[in-house]
């Protein structure tokens, strides 16, 4: 083998390899040293074909590769793997000690489309070989109720509920990231394992491996796309959202309720029809009169909603205007998100100018029969329409965008599948929507002069890459049923495997028929009390619900009834783990972390802990399993939920919980530590829900808070679970702005050495304006007994750290 010049590399990786036949060239480039390129083209092709990624935006680093010529075959090494190339086109990956990985099966599939608008392209499939007894992960929230995606045929095609990602990650430590948009279709049979394309001019792949971890996977697919921005602080909090709230006094209604209430409570959500009718859907503008002060005012009674045109009027609103709804909320240390569409009604302005370039999309969408259209993401200029008009929105100071029907909603006919966008056909594009909508929303808010908020969005469909644009996904409108919120799990983990590290559900569920709508139903409120002890632990906490359901904590009960008081002590609880949580958080922009953590990622070499689909590690301390089945309550056929015992709060019926091999586990609640590689019945009073930190965690506690930025983090309980070495980074920055982009944080690491029982605090690394100089660690050693959830516990010691290291033996 010889070194070649990065020239001389360059030209060979691109050299064509053509298979037998002359069917297909292959073309092999490496992005990294664990990032490589596979693109297979007709070999009738004078050249590759163009092409730009909707997602991609790394471009190839030099990279020293090692190039053999054997025969008919040709090997690229880097020092993280090998890929080998066949006479006949076929690759085959291997680990830099030459383990084999992954190989394909057999050389591409090409047909070539024709009497269509996508005529003179190609239907395309490449198929591999996967090891019997492996598993793989990814493709996105499906709705499926296992995570192992072996003996599975699922279609790619975006819809409400399901988000479809091409990316899948082995057992192995391997990645596969199949760079193609259009309608897709992955099988895995005896035959093999396989990605079909409708419309490409290419097969066109991504192969990673780095060390062996998903964890390495996650971040070359990040490499490739663009790595996570940070969200800021309140997004961590607790969010409240209902269908919607009709006057912007009933929200604030709303937020004083929770303020009196001592709810903690950081976002709120108005949601759709705040323009007014179905024909102005999504005019980015406040025109239904409730909101403006218009009520009565003849001028502006077309705007009116139907379910608000027999409304009893109100008496003078205290709150006569958008602005001052939004000034009412941050002054009451709140943030306000608003619901905005991919779609315009016809009265719109918007409608009128996306019409004039030819940007509306002939598709029948939400609402039906009020000739709403969605607009052309695709088109550059149609985003410079959409921001234009969301500006009016912005200039107002909400925080957040929701950024709802993003698939977007098409109710398809024949014909949809041939109309052309700025980017090619609809088949050929749709699964893209998601990412140039969101990203033409972040990129001109982050144009703005003296914008300083994140931008954050929250949309129903996504993409690998919509981490780098400020957005994160819901899981869609779902129904409040126990069968969903099993689903569920699975589901996020599935999405956030392929790379995406925000995710979230509707708390709840969305449409509440399944209890009749009924929030003193006690089967409903159980169902609402195990997911919000669930949302404790999602990377983001947000209750929901479709009207006539309404969501707020009070609906369920009242103070000292355990509907009520479970839900706001699980609340308390999110905002006491938030150093844990914003840290982590900074761990994922940083170094490519993962929040909501698939057992694989940290038990790879555990067989029994890869089948796992219900329970998973939320940061790298804390193993979370969701109760996702009734345990005090019965459901008649007339919808009705009926009491098992005549007191829940009395019960204790157990929960099947597996603790991963390789590690000793804490109970969360009681702190009894308990030898991992084993399943165990767990009680679960309706106060509890299974939880166990990991032996060698260090977790941080913050104070007890109504909004997250009420106290600051200056006296923390720092809990540390002997048992293993241990490292904790505290991550801290000023919760909001860019100002961490160019590297004003701070970093405080905290090692714990099991066998000398010592707990180190590093010197703080970095800086930033408001930070904290001088402060309190209140040290704390879990065991049996001292384990207490959220609630303080007794430090046997207090460090004073004004930013030096310091040692501490225990």
């Amino acid at each position: 083998m010889k070194r070649l010049s990065f020239m001389m590399l360059f030209a060979a990786l691109w050299m064509a390899c053509l298979p037998s036949g002359g069917a297909s060239v292959t073309k092999v480039v490496f992005y990294s040293p664990h990032i490589v390129r596979i693109v297979k083209y007709p070999s009738a092709f004078e050249s590759q074909p163009e092409k730009k990624s909707f997602t991609v935006i790394m471009q190839p680093e030099k990279v020293g590769v090692k190039t053999t010529v054997a025969g008919s075959l040709t090997t690229y090494a880097t020092d993280k793997m090998r890929v080998v190339v066949h006479g006949n086109g076929t690759a085959m990956f291997l680990s830099a000690d030459g383990d084999t990985l992954l190989r394909e099966q057999s050389v591409p599939g090409f047909e070539m489309r024709r009497d269509d608008a996508d005529e003179g392209k190609y239907v395309v499939n490449q198929r591999w070989s996967l090891a019997d007894g492996e598993h793989i992960y990814g493709l996105g929230q499906r709705k499926d109720r296992t995570l192992n995606l072996r003996g599975k045929h699922i279609k790619l095609w975006n819809t409400n509920t399901y988000t479809t990602i091409p990316v899948f990650i082995s057992s192995k430590g391997y990645g596969v990231f199949w760079d193609n948009m259009s309608r897709s279709f992955f099988d895995d049979d005896k035959t093999g394992t396989s990605f079909k394309s409708e419309v490409a001019e290419m097969v066109d792949y991504y192969f990673i491996f780095r060390d062996g971890t998903a964890d390495g996977v996650i971040s070359g697919l990040r490499s490739l796309t663009g790595r996570a921005t940070m969200f800021p602080l309140w997004a961590m909090g607790h969010w409240q959202c209902r269908e919607r709230y009709k006057t912007s006094d009933e929200l604030a209604g709303v937020l004083d309720k929770y303020r009196a209430l001592q709810i903690p409570l950081d976002g709120i959500v108005q949601d759709w029809q705040y323009w007014g009718c179905d024909s102005n859907w999504n005019a980015m503008r406040f025109m239904n009169p409730y909101y403006i002060n218009k009520v009565g005012d003849p001028a502006w009674a077309k705007y009116l909603p139907g379910d608000m045109r027999n409304m009893s009027r109100q008496a003078e609103p205290r709150l006569k205007s958008p602005l001052e709804m939004a000034k009412y909320v941050h002054d009451n240390n709140a943030h306000l998100m608003i619901t905005i569409w991919a779609s315009f009604g016809p009265w719109t302005d918007a409608y009128a100018d996306m019409k004039k370039i030819g940007a509306l999309l002939p598709f029948e969408t939400w609402p039906r029969n009020s000739g709403t259209m969605p607009y052309d993401a695709f088109n550059p200029k149609a985003r410079d329409i959409y921001w234009k008009h969301l500006t009016n929105l912005y200039n107002i100071g909400f925080d957040a965008w929701w950024t709802d029907s993003t698939e977007p909603d098409h109710f398809e006919k024949p014909g949809d599948d041939d109309y052309m966008t700025a980017r090619g056909t609809w088949r050929s594009v749709k699964n893209a929507f998601a990412i140039e909508h969101n990203r033409g929303i972040y990129e001109h808010q982050r144009k703005m002069r003296g914008n300083n908020k994140r931008s954050i969005q929250m949309t129903r469909s996504g993409q690998i890459g919509i981490q780098h644009y400020g957005t994160f996904s819901w899981s869609g409108d779902i129904s409040s049923s126990w069968e969903e919120m099993k689903a569920q799990v699975p589901s996020g983990l599935s999405y956030v495997i392929c790379g995406i590290p925000f995710w979230n559900t509707d708390i709840g569920g969305f449409f509440g028929g399944y209890y009749r709508n009924n929030p003193k139903d006690p089967g409903m409120q159980e169902l609402q009390v195990r997911w919000m002890q669930w949302a404790a632990f999602m990377p983001l906490m947000r209750n929901h619900c479709s009207s006539p359901m309404v969501s707020e904590l009070y609906e369920f009960g009242k103070p000292g009834e355990w509907a009520y008081d479970v839900q706001k002590d699980f609340i308390k609880l999110r905002y006491r783990l938030l150093p844990y949580i914003y840290s982590t958080q900074g761990d994922v922009v940083l170094n490519d972390g993962s929040m909501m953590r698939p057992l694989v990622m940290d038990f790879a070499s555990d067989v029994k802990a890869l089948d796992c689909n219900d329970e998973y590690m939320f940061g790298r301390s804390l193993l979370v399993r969701p109760v996702t089945d009734p345990l005090y309550t019965w459901r008649s056929g007339d919808r009705r939920g009926h009491l098992i015992y005549p007191d829940v709060t009395k019960g204790a019926a157990p929960v099947s919980v597996y603790l991963p091999e390789g590690a000793k586990w804490y109970d969360f609640w009681t702190g009894e530590c308990i030898e991992g590689g084993r399943e165990i019945m767990r009680p679960c009073p309706i106060s509890e829900m299974p939880v166990y930190v990991r032996a060698g965690s260090i977790m941080p506690w913050g104070p007890e808070v109504q909004y997250s930025s009420e106290k600051s983090w200056d006296n923390l309980e720092m809990r540390v679970y002997p048992g293993a070495d241990g490292r904790f980074v505290l991550y801290e920055d000023r919760g909001d702005g860019y100002d961490y982009e160019r590297g004003k944080y701070t970093q405080i690491e905290f090692e714990w050495d099991d066998a000398s029982r010592t707990l180190t605090i590093g010197n703080r690394k970095g800086a930033y304006p408001t930070m904290l100089r001088n402060r309190k660690f209140n040290i704390v050693m879990m065991n049996h007994g001292t384990g207490a959830g959220s609630v303080p516990v007794q430090a046997v010691r207090t460090v004073e750290y004004n930013g030096e290291k310091t040692k501490i033996t225990l």
